[in-house]
């Protein structure tokens, strides 16, 4: 007999609230149950157009879909209703998503002049003048963020990271540390932190950040690659080669990276064919 889904659909529960069936949608959204948050936003939206609460569920369950696209004619019908950040915030990524990037940094622009400052907006924005390659506008948009709620964790790792591509590492390197005081359990933090630093070539430090980022997550194969290559950098080539292994064991799509980091390294190792180093990772021996 087959399993019954986790998370019924409407048709599966005659006779639930609109209330209901939201939170039902809202569950299976943060559960990553995309396809049931979908199906169950839809139905409320048959029997309540107007529904704010359900667009915004059916518009998040199709960008996690990669299909952005469908979420469009909802979400503009929502914002041609209410002034709402949170349904700009959605429709402009949507519309990047579709490749119609002047439309999503406009409605963008719209959007972070809201109040009060709804700041996935300026995320959004960000992010979208940044795939359009203007990183100085993309700067400008998190620097007005941080302007109007200083002090946000989010809005500095998103300004760092931008830094880092416009190489201006001194001033990442700042707000990385300043978000890391504030939020030290943070793994997305530690990890950009160690990823500065090792660029930088302080592989000390950055590897007491990965061994704290992966006492976190030790399953993040790339924290451990990256990991390993400041072991190795650091002269300590069982280690950085025993975690190389970790990174590999069965995920051969990690092959590219576990080479990198092995015959990059000044202390690292030489191989001719991936072959090679699939081998020598796969077995322990040279």
């Amino acid at each position: 007999m087959p399993k019954p889904s986790a998370f019924p659909t409407a048709s599966r529960g005659p006779g639930l609230s609109h209330g209901q069936l939201l939170e039902r949608a809202a569950f299976a959204l943060q559960m990553g149950r995309f396809a049931d948050a979908e199906r169950l936003a839809a139905d409320i939206l048959r029997a309540s157009r107007t529904n704010t609460a359900a667009v915004t569920i059916l518009a998040r369950a199709l960008l996690a879909q990669n299909r952005g696209a469908e979420a469009i004619a909802p979400l503009e019908k929502a914002a041609r209703r209410d002034s709402d950040a949170g349904i700009e915030t959605l429709l402009g990524a949507a519309l990047g998503g579709a490749g119609r990037r002047d439309e999503a940094i406009a409605r963008l622009r719209q959007a972070v002049t809201r109040r009060p400052p709804f700041l996935p907006a300026f995320q959004e924005l960000a992010g979208q003048l940044h795939k359009a390659g203007r990183l100085d506008a993309a700067v400008a948009a998190v620097e007005n963020g941080l302007a109007l709620v200083p002090g946000s964790v989010d809005l500095e790792l998103d300004l760092a990271r931008l830094l880092i591509h416009r190489n201006d590492r001194d001033r990442a390197r700042t707000l990385l540390r300043t978000a890391l005081d504030a939020a030290p359990e943070r793994f997305d933090i530690l990890t950009t932190l160690a990823r500065l630093l090792l660029l930088e070539g302080d592989y000390t430090e950055a590897a007491d950040l990965y061994r704290r980022a992966l006492a976190i997550r030790p399953d993040d194969v790339l924290t451990r690659a990256d990991f390993s290559a400041c072991l190795l950098e650091m002269g300590d080539r069982d280690s950085g080669e025993a975690n190389l292994r970790l990174a590999l064991r069965g995920r051969p799509q990690m092959i590219g990276r576990t080479t990198y980091a092995l015959v990059q390294s000044s202390h690292g190792r030489f191989f001719f064919r991936p072959s090679e180093v699939a081998k020598f990772l796969g077995e322990g021996r040279a």
